[in-house]
This record gives structure tokens, C-alpha cells and sequence, in this order.
């Protein structure tokens, strides 16, 4: 089989399609043939690129774990020097769109591995700490700008409000029907007022 010259442009597209594989049908269902369909190339194709499915999967996770990091550091970095704005933004880039949102429904499947893999177990906490750190920087710089009272130490309110929003986001993909994303977001948002002391969350 001829070496495409663009390597890493397959490659990206392999992860693409397996991440909407995973998302569509779960990692119970992933399949070799159903990524190559989705990516529009044979199974042979994927296996020269990724001969262990392990691999391209943990591809998937380090990309999906990117990918929703830097929309959320973009959301809130949008909003300029407003700290109040910005804490709102970062509240609801946290939250699922609703039970079909792919990203969070990819990120939930892919964290299910952690417990039986390392390098899954290391991104999923790579995840959380850096989440934990957006939520830092947003409460200091909110707290310096005279926006927010703490309550509580700086860590444990950001761990605080990561914690929560995974545990709403779970039951909106869940379809938990007392918990959709209006009510989450509400609640996770009056969490944040009690915490900073600012009404305007």
C-alpha cells in the first residue's frame, strides 16, 4: 500500500470518525468497519494508520479533551476583562447541550475507560485539573476585581463547580428527566452565587 503524503490529515480523520462512532453508538459497539465507513476508507485503511483499535481510541480522547478545552478557554476569553460575564460563560460551557450533545456524550463513554487504562485515567485528570484551573484564574481575577467575596478557599470552589457540572452533565446525557440543562445550569449557577457572593450569576 502506497504512504499518503499527508499522514497527519488521515490520521486526524480516523480520530474524527471514531469519535463519532463512539458517540453515535458507544465503546460496547465500536467497531473497525464503522469507522472506516464513517471516514469514507476500507478497514485496511484504518488498521495501516492504527493496527491496535487501543490506540486510535486514546487518540480520540487526547483530541476530544483539546478540543473542549479550548472552546471553553475561548468562550470565556471572548468576554474580555468582565469577570462576571466570564464566570457565566465558563457555568454554561460546562453543561451538555442536551442528551444528544456529541462532545460531552464522547468525553462521558471515553472517562468510562480510565478505570482500565492508564493513559485514559491520566486524561480524564488532565481534564479535571485543567478545568479546575480556568475555574481558578475566573475566581481570583473576579475576587482582585472586587466582583466576588470567596466563601470558600480558591481550589476548593473550582474543584467544587467542576464536580458539579460533570455530575449534571452525566444526567443530561443520561436523560434523567428532572435534570435537563436549564434546571442544571440554574443550579449550578445559584452554587456559584453562594460561592462568590456576587448576584449577577
Amino acid at each position: 500500500m502506497a504512504r499518503p503524503k499527508n499522514q497527519g490529515a488521515r490520521r486526524g480523520a480516523l480520530i474524527d470518525a471514531a469519535g463519532r462512532a463512539i458517540a453515535e453508538r458507544g465503546m460496547a459497539g465500536l467497531r473497525i468497519k464503522d469507522i472506516a465507513a464513517a471516514a469514507g476508507v476500507s478497514a485496511g485503511s484504518v488498521l495501516y494508520y492504527y493496527p491496535e483499535l487501543d490506540d486510535l481510541v486514546l487518540a480520540v480522547h487526547q483530541d476530544a479533551v483539546e478540543r473542549y478545552l479550548t472552546q471553553r478557554q475561548a468562550e470565556t476569553e471572548s468576554l474580555g476583562g468582565n469577570p462576571v460575564a466570564r464566570m457565566r460563560a465558563a457555568l454554561a460551557s460546562g453543561l451538555p447541550q442536551g442528551p444528544d450533545d456529541a462532545v460531552h456524550r464522547l468525553l462521558f463513554e471515553l472517562h468510562g475507560l480510565a478505570d482500565r487504562s492508564t493513559g485514559h485515567a491520566a486524561l480524564m485528570g488532565s481534564l479535571f485539573a485543567r478545568e479546575v484551573a480556568l475555574y481558578s484564574t475566573l475566581l481570583e481575577v473576579g475576587t482582585v476585581a472586587g466582583a466576588f467575596t470567596l466563601t470558600t478557599p480558591v481550589a476548593d470552589a473550582a474543584r467544587n463547580l467542576v464536580a458539579l457540572e460533570d455530575g449534571y452533565g452525566l444526567h443530561i446525557v443520561a436523560r434523567n428527566p428532572v435534570v435537563d440543562r436549564t434546571t442544571a445550569l440554574a443550579l449550578l449557577s445559584a452554587h456559584a452565587r453562594a460561592v462568590t457572593g456576587c448576584p449577577d450569576l
